[in-house]
């Protein structure tokens, strides 16, 4: 081992010329044995050290390169030390005993971090990142693994339990399979392609999904380049699966996703697989997630879905942040005051567009935001003549059908004033892409919903929530039972057909999270 660095520092620690990351770590973890060795005996290796470099390997279904963990300095170590044993004349090195000892440690406790914490802080990504963390002590951990001759098992505890990570590793060697057999042809541009087509061009649609496996194979007429009912179905079936409007017509989005390289999608897997090792195990015995990036919300309840309905998210430019928080309460028909940046941005120029528009979607309008400011006529408001960077007016929505959050609001207070809510808009939830909200998250089954949350309130059953909307008066309801809520972002999942799911990069997160793991991998000691 060395330390290199500029004259008169202390630089950091190398061995085998690689980098020893936990070099603050490892002198507590010997200290706590004594400094007994962890991984030889007497000039022996012992059997953990084998069985930890066979888990090492294994990183590479996490999405993780083993390479960065010390592999191949650990590899000719063992090599050397081995030859040695085999001809009893040559004496083992007793540095590369010391060496081996050390790169095992630090590859157990690297490894280890990148698997519970992830390779990339997810903090410097996004300025704003509330979503609870892992923890775990890896020296302990280490040690409790060696103590039961159990390094195996004690390595492969610290990987995510979440089942959407252990999907997300199945689809990472299907599409490893997919780029190893070359991938899928690009279909040639050219104008839009629908059931009933004849165009060379059909052929690469047909081959495309032969390759993805999405594919309806059935009897035709033996014509390749014709756009025929089973094609039509199968391209369906491939817009589903990547979030498209399923129309089985080959346009230009549709062309342009069929031709998103195998390598791409495997960089897809890999980048979500990072997300969800940002993520806490305990997301709660019940608990929604919502999944912006697929425009959808699931309450789990031990382990298993009971209720899954599309959402409606933040715009690119308002976009829904991520974050935990714990649900504790329902508004029924809520009052909307329409925030400030809201008043100015949308309904101000609405206001001036159209001079009916307050009175239309029944907007009362307050002179100020002071408690108990008059109400002012909107008819008597020339609003043309008001602007935007000297609005004071304040703009409320009472219940009714044409309020923006519905009948139903689902509260878990937050630094963001994010919440759950109903809409009166529920043509929006047939979109296949669905960004169009100010940043909260619009439900489709607000009522099913509701039931749900409220099931353990005897008081409150679907025929009381039902009385109490047509009411039309602001009631709160709080919830025996309160519960997590998980707003969190991710583009590829395995559905439960097996097949892996792509989404559209709404927020460009994506790009961002390839680059960072880019410049961490080729970043000398990681």
């Amino acid at each position: 081992m060395e330390r290199i660095g500029p004259a008169g520092t202390i630089g950091p620690t190398y061995c085998q010329r690689d980098r020893i990351c936990g070099s603050d770590v490892l002198p507590d973890f010997y200290r706590a044995r004594d400094f007994r060795p962890a991984w030889t005996d007497n000039g022996l290796v012992l059997a953990d050290a084998s069985s930890f470099l066979d888990e090492l390997r294994l990183v590479a279904e996490d999405g993780l390169d083993p390479e960065n963990y010390h592999l191949a300095a650990l590899d000719a170590l063992l090599a050397e030390i081995n030859a040695a044993k085999e001809k009893h004349a040559m004496r083992v090195r007793p540095e590369a005993l010391a060496d081996l000892e050390m790169l095992l440690t630090d590859a157990f406790l690297l490894c280890g971090s990148h698997l519970v914490h992830g390779q990339v802080n997810p903090e410097t990504l996004q300025s704003e990142w509330f979503v609870k963390g892992r923890f775990e002590d890896l020296a302990a951990v280490l040690e409790k693994g060696l103590a039961a001759n159990d390094i195996a098992g004690a390595f492969d505890s610290l990987r995510p339990g979440h089942a959407v990570y252990r999907g997300l590793k199945k689809a990472l060697q299907d599409y490893e399979a997919l780029a190893g057999a070359g991938g899928w042809p690009e279909v040639p541009p050219g104008p839009k392609l629908v059931k009933g087509d004849r165009d060379p061009r059909v052929e690469a649609v047909r081959r495309t999904l032969a390759a993805t496996g999405d594919l309806i194979v059935e009897e035709g007429d033996g014509d390749p380049a014709l756009f025929e009912e089973g094609l039509e179905r199968s391209v369906q079936a491939f817009q589903r699966r990547h979030g498209l409007e399923p129309d089985g017509a080959v346009g230009v989005k549709t062309a342009i996703t069929m031709n998103v390289p195998a390598a791409e999608r495997l960089a897809q897997i890999r980048a979500n697989l990072e997300r969800w090792r940002w993520v806490t195990q305990d997301l709660g015995e019940r608990y929604i997630l919502v999944n912006v990036a697929g425009f959808n919300v699931e309450v789990v309840e031990a382990g298993r879905d009971v209720l899954v309905m599309p959402a409606i998210v933040g715009r690119a430019y308002r976009q829904t942040p991520e974050f935990s928080g714990k649900m504790s309460y329902i508004e029924i028909n809520p009052i909307w005051n329409v925030p400030p940046k809201l008043a100015r941005e949308d309904i101000l120029p609405k206001a001036k567009q159209d001079p009916v528009y307050l009175k239309e979607k029944g907007f009362r309008v307050f002179e100020s935001w002071t408690e108990g400011a008059p109400e002012v006529d909107p008819a008597a408001v020339d609003w043309s003549q008001v602007e935007a960077e000297s609005l004071t007016f304040r703009f409320r929505q009472d219940p009714g059908p044409h309020n923006s959050l519905g009948r139903i609001k689902f509260m878990f207070p937050n630094k963001f004033d994010v919440y759950l809510h109903d809409t009166p808009e529920r043509g929006l939830f047939s979109r296949a892409a669905r960004d169009f909200s100010s940043g909260c998250i619009r439900v489709e089954k607000p009522l099913e919903l509701a039931e749900y949350l409220l099931r353990d309130d005897p008081d409150w059953t679907r025929e009381r929530i039902l009385v109490a909307i047509d009411a039309e008066e602001t009631q709160v309801v709080s919830l025996r039972k309160p519960l997590n809520v998980h707003i969190l972002y991710w583009t590829a999942w395995l559905a439960e057909d097996g097949r892996a799911q792509f989404r559209q990069d709404i927020y460009l997160r994506d790009a961002a999270l390839y680059r960072a793991l880019e410049e961490r991998a080729s970043t000398s000691g990681w």
